[in-house]
């Protein structure tokens, strides 16, 4: 197998709506895509598993670390990754902060305060924003919109993925200042008024993340542009299925299917004017 197809494989393994977005980079482009989403898939497959393995995160977090200081090491996801950090100018206080955002998965199982949510997205998502600006070369003007972007997208992923959470004994969405004290789906069930409004709290949050991330489109170049807006435009898919029927958080996990993100790239590739 080749070093695109590892880093294809991986990345596909782990998200439809990235993955199929992301087969409409330029290829140079998406080989960088892959690269990226291979090292961060494979770090966050490792604290997300069934039982979770610490002692495969941690080996991980010290071979990157490694590679980082010494040049390859024969690990062709985290050598990939090193090269391209190094081309494209990686700040790697942007991999120390995502490493400790997956390393809180392995011991932090609620966040009581936006402000802890916050600081766990920065790492997890934030910077994936700021990877994927440099990857495609934007202006430094576009990064606090980047982040907005990996923030927005992380935090609809949480309302999203409420149940999945609960079941690996995990609440990313503060509960300080609503109207619930539980998110377990029997206590919800019996108070649906106050879930509703937890729920359309969380989204305005979402939303007003989301439109502060849409303002930088306008520094990305057309054939970048296509795909992201297609990801941004399924996340916003994904809140208003949400939002349209609260308690489908509790029966399936929302997704877009695969021929409505393709629709959506045709769409986005009719109605994008040239950039």
């Amino acid at each position: 197998m080749s070093l695109e197809q590892i880093h294809r494989t991986t990345f596909k393994q782990g998200s439809r709506t990235y993955f199929n977005s992301s087969l409409f980079f330029p290829s140079a482009v998406r080989r960088d895509v892959f690269a990226l989403y291979g090292f961060v898939r494979v770090a966050d497959d490792f604290v997300d598993s069934v039982p979770q393995d610490p002692d495969g995160f941690y080996g991980f977090k010290e071979a990157y670390q490694r590679a980082l200081k010494e040049g390859p090491i024969g690990d062709p996801i985290i050598d990939a990754f090193v090269e391209l950090g190094k081309r494209k100018g990686f700040d790697p206080a942007w991999t120390e902060a995502f490493l400790h955002s997956m390393e809180l998965d392995l011991s932090k199982k609620e966040y009581n305060r936006l402000e802890e949510t916050l600081e766990y997205i920065y790492g997890s998502a934030e910077v994936i924003g700021l990877y994927m600006a440099r990857v495609m070369n934007l202006a430094p003007e576009s990064l606090p919109h980047a982040e907005r972007l990996g923030r927005s997208m992380q935090y609809i992923n949480f309302i999203r993925d409420i149940d999945e959470d609960r079941t690996l004994g995990r609440r990313y969405l503060p509960l300080d200042g609503t109207p619930l004290d539980s998110l377990d789906p029997q206590y919800v069930r019996s108070h649906p008024g106050q879930f509703n409004e937890f729920l359309r709290h969380h989204l305005d949050k979402y939303r007003i993340w989301q439109r502060e991330a849409e303002e930088g489109f306008r520094y990305i170049p057309r054939r970048y542009l296509i795909p992201i807006k297609t990801a941004s435009d399924m996340y916003n898919w994904t809140a208003r299925t949400i939002e349209g029927s609260p308690m489908v958080v509790f029966q399936r996990k929302v997704k877009p299917s695969k021929s409505r993100i393709w629709w959506t790239v045709l769409t986005n590739v009719l109605g994008t004017g040239p950039r």
